[in-house]
């Protein structure tokens, strides 16, 4: 009998930041495809419409009050997941962000960058994530197997303008995605695997005001991008399933310590 080897009925996957717009369609997909999500956030509220979507669909997806800085917070959450599904599979980390303070404006030179601001926005995106692996590898060791997925970014390798604080902890995304695929190879074998989807440019409620204006036409910046995307859009949340189904699955066994861009052929562009 034929078994898929994108087959993902039985797993179980924990997302932090699974209320955002890359988070929860990312718990969607996955919920189609037989897993159990556990959602991770700071604000479960937001998931009200997830969760009514799971009940409907025969779907099954539970959200949980979480904070990906607070280690204490997360190993009761981790306690409760494990409780409620007796295993963690999956662990996504799209928990992230920046900060006004932390974005040099047009008119604005690096003098008026906040480090109070810049130090929460490398906490957030580079400890925010270290922290739930930490936490969430304690039920997959004992398990001897784990998939853990990053969020890294077109910032990562390229630096992009204006946001120095968010580039940097993207960077150190990568640096720690390959870290850890090696770590884990070295010290548990081959049942764990870390890798990154790196997403171009997606329109969400943290871009939207860099990219559009209230009229919903492009600004300067989101022309730029635009110019620089081959495929000439930006890119919808459902785009990163398929990369992120592989990612998940036995389909991508032999795959760890990699960034996959997921970028409309941004990454490749060099621009002439």
């Amino acid at each position: 009998m034929y078994t898929s080897l994108f087959n993902l009925q039985g797993k179980v996957a924990a997302i932090s930041g699974g209320t955002g717009s890359l988070g929860s369609a990312m718990a969607e997909a996955l919920a189609k495809e037989g897993v159990k999500v556990a959602l991770l956030d700071r604000n479960p509220d937001k998931s009200t419409t997830l969760l009514e979507n799971a009940k409907n669909n025969g779907w099954t997806i539970k959200s949980y009050k979480a904070d990906v800085l607070d280690e204490g917070i997360m190993n009761a959450v981790h306690k409760l997941v494990v409780s409620d599904f007796d295993k963690v599979d999956i662990l996504i980390n799209a928990a992230g962000g920046n900060m006004p303070g932390s974005t040099i404006g047009p008119d604005q030179d690096i003098l008026a960058l906040s480090i109070a601001e810049t130090k929460k926005v490398l906490e957030l995106n580079y400890l925010g994530t270290v922290i739930p692996c930490q936490v969430f590898l304690k039920s997959m060791i004992e398990n001897k197997k784990g998939c853990i997925i990053n969020i890294s970014s077109m910032s990562a390798q390229q630096p992009l303008t204006r946001v120095m604080g968010y580039s940097s902890s993207k960077a150190a995304i990568d640096n720690y995605t390959k870290w850890l695929a090696v770590e884990l190879a070295d010290k548990f074998g081959e049942g764990f695997r870390v890798n990154a989807i790196a997403p171009g440019f997606f329109l969400t409620n943290q871009n939207k005001t860099l990219l559009t204006n209230a009229d919903a036409s492009l600004t300067a910046r989101g022309n730029t991008i635009i110019d620089h995307t081959p495929f000439k859009r930006f890119g919808s949340p459902e785009e990163l399933i398929g990369t992120l189904i592989w990612l998940c699955s036995d389909a991508s066994k032999f795959v760890t310590g990699t960034v996959i861009p997921v970028d409309g052929g941004f990454s490749a562009f060099s621009g002439v």
